[in-house]
């Protein structure tokens, strides 16, 4: 089973890359958790304290894309060196601002400052793996299972980390670690300048508009906002649960089995080939995911809660691996690192608004109520991949029929070659006409 894994890692640099990367993706599990423990405990307030985490997850869902367009466009390192160090001190005033239990507004202003700045290191290393191993299908499925599993592992350790700091040491410690991991996972990524991909000649042409304007892609970003919203009420709900109980400690723990699940799945999931349609894959996973989390909502104890996230986790890792590869194949080479983004950004919105309404409900009803809008969310998860499937399954198909187009129009190139000189200029004109008409269904994919 691991040997896919090692002869990816096996790539010069590659494992310099992962493991640097790893660690500077930490801040994305804890820093959502440790908000609303730092907040729910300084200012007594669940509704609050999921506003606070959701100012992060928006900021971010606005700023990720266009610091991913200028990190295509100028290089990661070139990019992402300031904005580090603007996120990692905003996170600081945080911290500030709420141990010395300042105004609320103060809240939101550096939470928004640090969700604008903070990046997407996941699609960054991603990118740097497409670069790495070009166009072999199996091996860069191998590589996004892995990170997909380095994001699970993230998420094990993050929010019990966080939990216990913020539980046994302080209120604003959970938040710490983050700032560390930040700065010193994320510049030692970026200064591994030999696996970094290039970016287009300046002379090149760059393709004007978002990704955003193949419908495929959006249907891919809308699923994820979805399943965003899943997780972002899950957090609050499993924290608030946790609390009821008697048992607050326990809130990271119980998340990290959720994303134990995943991480087991995910390595599970990427030592095989799959040769099923992708976007069937896509489909099945997040279906599955958004049925499982109705189970969350019948929990009566923290260990049954703990049960049923495990199995569920099950269906995390497959869904997110295959949502990436699809934006592999969606948008154009160049334009790699502002699609992944995207469905980072996607998953973002839908955190925000999880957590935000989540911890609404259960300020006024209790944890079940927040896992009510699990359950919700979970429906809005499936209606959204179910209407994404036509997008989808287009795209595949244009994909499918682009070989035999491009294989076509050269059989026909070489046919002129047999005939006549005379007969020469009215073939040619009759091959390119054919050629065009065969590849106008898929003009419309390499457009835009």
């Amino acid at each position: 089973m691991l040997q896919p894994y090692r002869d990816v890692l096996a790539r010069p640099g590659a494992l310099a890359f992962s493991a640097t990367g790893l660690v500077a993706r930490l801040p994305m599990s804890m820093v959502g958790i440790g908000i609303v423990l730092m907040v729910s405990a300084l200012y007594d307030s669940y509704g609050l304290a999921g506003r606070v985490s959701a100012a992060v997850v928006i900021a971010q869902a606005v700023g990720a894309p266009q610091l991913a367009r200028l990190v295509d466009r100028h290089g990661q390192a070139r990019v992402m060196r300031p904005a580090i160090v603007v996120s990692a001190v905003s996170l600081v005033a945080l911290v500030v601002a709420a141990s010395l239990r300042g105004p609320t507004v103060w809240l939101y202003i550096t939470a928004m400052l640090v969700g604008a700045t903070i990046g997407s290191f996941g699609s960054l290393v991603r990118a740097r793996w497409n670069h790495a191993l070009g166009d072999d299908p199996r091996r860069v499925h191998t590589a996004y299972s892995l990170e997909s599993a380095a994001d699970e592992l993230v998420f094990v350790v993050g929010p019990v980390a966080a939990t216990v700091l913020a539980t046994s040491v302080s209120p604003v410690a959970g938040l710490i670690v983050p700032v560390v991991a930040m700065v010193v996972g994320g510049l030692a990524f970026l200064s591994l300048r030999d696996t970094e991909p290039p970016t287009a000649p300046a002379d090149e042409p760059r393709p004007r508009g978002s990704v955003l304007r193949r419908p495929a892609m959006v249907a891919i970003v809308l699923v994820f906002v979805a399943i965003g919203a899943i997780f972002g009420a899950t957090d609050v709900a499993t924290v608030a649960f946790a609390e009821e109980s008697g048992r607050k400690e326990l809130a990271g723990v119980i998340l990290a089995v959720f994303a134990l699940g995943s991480l087991i799945s995910g390595l599970l999931y990427g030592a095989r080939h799959w040769v099923s349609p992708l976007h069937r894959r896509f489909a099945i996973g997040v279906v599955a995911l958004a049925l499982g989390v109705c189970v969350f909502f019948l929990a009566q104890s923290l260990w049954v809660l703990a049960a049923a996230m495990f199995v569920v986790g099950f269906a995390i890792a497959p869904s997110i691996i295959n949502g990436n590869a699809l934006v592999a194949e969606v948008v154009p080479p160049g334009r790699l690192t502002e699609g992944l983004t995207w469905v980072g950004t996607g998953l973002s919105i839908g955190v925000a608004a999880g957590s935000s309404v989540a911890g609404s409900r259960i300020d006024a009803a209790g944890s079940h109520a927040g896992f009510l809008v699990v359950v919700v969310s979970g429906a809005a998860a499936m209606v959204a991949t179910l209407a994404a499937l036509p997008a989808l399954r287009s795209h595949a198909t244009r994909r499918a029929d682009a070989p035999a187009t491009s294989q076509a129009a050269a059989r026909d190139a070489r046919s002129l070659e047999d005939e006549p000189p005379s007969a020469t200029a009215g073939a040619a004109v009759a091959a390119c006409e054919l050629a065009t008409d065969r590849t106008t269904g898929s003009r419309g994919e390499s457009s835009g």
